[in-house]
């Protein structure tokens, strides 16, 4: 379909910049000529880079097929540009020390269920006092004045 369209508008861009056919049309401008090529080049840069964007999401990155059974399960920042992660591979847990630089393992464990995450007192709070509030917006008679 691409190459069909492409022969297409090599054939519209040849017809339009076609050189005029007698002498005499050389000493007139034609102003629609230079529209159409102009459209006609505006048409061609448009279609090859929709085209080069579709060709490139079609093939995807060179390294698309080295990919790993990687999952991060959490982290924790220690500092501005420090970090520590814990990061599945297979049935194994590593614990990877990341810094801007650098990135260390810390550690191997076998890989457990993730225990079941608790709210904090303030997050629950904030949990209720926002229902509370949409409750009440939402009962309030609506008047328009």
């Amino acid at each position: 379909m691409m190459t069909t369209l492409l022969k297409i508008f090599a054939a519209f861009l040849f017809i339009c910049a076609s050189p005029p056919s007698s002498a005499a049309d050389t000493s007139a401008v034609n102003s629609g000529v230079g529209f159409l090529q102009i459209t006609g080049a505006l048409v061609f840069i448009l279609l090859v880079m929709f085209g080069s964007a579709w060709l490139l999401k079609r093939i995807g990155p060179v390294a698309a097929g080295n990919k790993l059974p990687l999952k991060i399960i959490g982290g924790i920042n220690v500092g501005t540009r420090e970090r520590v992660l814990v990061v599945e591979i297979d049935e194994q847990w590593m614990i990877l020390g990341v810094t801007a630089n650098n990135i260390s393992n810390l550690g191997n464990i076998p890989k457990r269920d993730l225990p079941p995450t608790t709210q904090s007192p303030a997050a629950g709070a904030f949990q209720d006092w926002l229902k509370r509030t949409m409750d009440k917006r939402n009962n309030a008679p609506n008047e328009i004045k």
